[in-house]
C-alpha cells in the first residue's frame, strides 16, 4: 500500500466492511513500537446538527397533536 503526498492511504474494502467503517467513521491510530494500529474509535461519533436539535427538543412539547394536525400546521 502506498502513502499519498497528503499522508493518506486507502483502507481495503474487506477491512472496512469487517469493521463497519463508513464514510465519516471515526478511527484511532495507536503506535506500538515501530508499528501503527488503526482501529475504530471508541469515542462516540459526533452528533449531527439535526440529531442534536431533535434530542434537545424531545420531551419538551406541552401539547398533544395527531399526525393530521401536525401535517396541517406544517403545510399551512
Amino acid at each position: 500500500m502506498r502513502l499519498t503526498s497528503k499522508g493518506q492511504v486507502t483502507i481495503p474494502q474487506p477491512i472496512r466492511e469487517r469493521l463497519g467503517l463508513l464514510a465519516g467513521s471515526e478511527v484511532e491510530f495507536v503506535v506500538e513500537g515501530d508499528a501503527v494500529r488503526l482501529r475504530k474509535s471508541a469515542r462516540p461519533a459526533r452528533t449531527s446538527r439535526g440529531r442534536a436539535i431533535v434530542e434537545h427538543t424531545r420531551g419538551r412539547g406541552n401539547r398533544r397533536f395527531t399526525t393530521e394536525q401536525l401535517m396541517k400546521l406544517m403545510r399551512g
